[in-house]
């Protein structure tokens, strides 16, 4: 196996999770008794580029499917984020899935989506949004270009780690990019990752994991240069970069070569900071196994809310089952009415969680509980109280 980025021979492993199914590969009533396959899932560090990375061991064509059932339109946070992002890049660049692009469409503005998953395209095209259903790449943007022209602002949130190919995704950016065009891509960010212990953000999904050094260099390889980068709280801590090409006017920040030096003075161009995180990542899994134990013997009851991609790697991680977990609730029709990948574990809606008044509800997506906490507030009338797994075992 070589990196995904530089080709050099990877031998450091960074994580070993054993195996999982995709973790967004939901169960229905047909496939519920089928049999699952579960792939290897295990991360390695470059010793040359410091890129984290997960071996490609399924396609991403068959891991983003047209059943792919990720909807950022069903949290608050993350619409409220998309909005402001809008009114900055407008704001700062001079400008004239359909959760970001309805903001920019509400100022007048042109713009077109691209989406390799057939759900997310339609629910999009249903917000009036211009979907093309397809996976962007050089090929891709050489087509775009001919046939719709140049782009001035080109927008990929949270899409860098879902990437096979990373010097093609990035070439793309490039070939379709005006002159004094920008590029801006949020991604969660590695050393936010390693110091909170977020070992449930990974799955196959994400092929690769970044630092900004990491990020800095893919970009420079393709023409294109960081002019400045924004520390963000989403996905539990995540970049902003803002990116163009080499030669454009845009002048750098400090932000860029201040971050650099923070990650520099963390030791991330060292291999010993990428060491040591397996038992971080166990130590986790273990205290969340204890703590849904002992209620299971206590006659208390625990039910989960919120079915992500990083709650299956945790539950499949644990080992965790319907006895211990009897139902996760989640606000996404597109999720009830399934069942977690793995665990089998059934995904409900909200009304199971006001007749069963349960005595803990454990928050899956611990990035977004401040906003879960707020809608579930009601829980505290019967005595129930929220859990975290992540970065340590937490009764709120």
């Amino acid at each position: 196996m070589k990196c995904r980025f530089c080709s050099t021979p990877l031998h450091d492993v960074f994580l070993d999770l054993g195996s999982a199914p995709p973790s967004n590969a939901f169960l229905t009533a047909d496939t519920l008794n089928a049999p699952e396959t579960w792939f290897p899932l295990k991360l390695f560090t470059c010793e040359k580029c410091h890129l984290v990375q997960v071996d490609e061991v399924q396609s991403h064509a068959a891991l983003f499917a047209s059943d792919y059932v990720y909807y950022s339109s069903f949290s608050r946070s993350w619409l409220a984020h998309a909005e402001r992002y809008v009114g900055d890049a407008v704001a700062k660049l001079g400008l004239g899935d359909g959760y970001l692009l309805q903001y920019v469409a509400a100022r007048g503005i042109p713009c077109i989506g691209i989406e390799p998953t057939g759900g997310t395209a339609s629910v999009a095209r249903q917000k009036g949004i211009e979907t093309l259903e397809r996976f962007f790449g050089l090929e891709f943007a050489n087509e775009f270009a001919r046939e719709r022209g140049m782009a001035d602002l080109i927008v990929a949130n949270n899409v860098l780690a879902h990437v096979p190919d990373i010097n093609d995704f990035v070439a793309g950016l490039a070939f379709a990019l005006a002159k004094e065009g920008t590029i801006t891509v949020e991604f969660p960010h590695l050393m936010e990752l390693v110091a909170h212990r977020q070992f449930d953000t990974v799955y196959h999904e994400h092929f690769s994991y970044f630092s900004l050094h990491t990020v800095q260099a893919i970009f420079a390889v393709h023409g294109l240069r960081l002019w400045d980068v924004e520390q963000l709280s989403t996905h539990g801590g995540s970049l902003r970069i803002w990116a163009a090409h080499e030669h454009s006017e845009h002048m750098q920040t400090p932000a860029v070569t201040a971050l650099l030096e923070t990650e520099t003075l963390a030791g991330m161009g060292n291999s010993v900071y990428y060491q040591g995180f397996q038992s971080q990542a166990d130590e986790v899994k273990n205290d969340c196994l204890a703590f849904l134990l002992e209620q299971h013997r206590a006659k208390c009851k625990v039910v989960g809310y919120g079915a992500a991609a990083k709650g299956n790697t945790l539950l499949n991680y644990a080992g965790v089952r319907s006895d211990l977990l009897p139902y996760v609730v989640d606000a996404s029709p597109y999720k009830q009415g399934r069942w977690l990948p793995g665990s089998k574990i059934p995904v409900v809606d909200e009304s199971q969680l006001k007749q069963d008044r349960p005595d803990f509800v454990l928050i899956l997506p611990w990035n977004l509980h401040e906003e879960i906490v707020l809608q579930l507030d009601y829980i505290r009338e019967w005595g129930g109280r929220f859990v975290l797994a992540i970065p340590q075992l937490a009764i709120l």
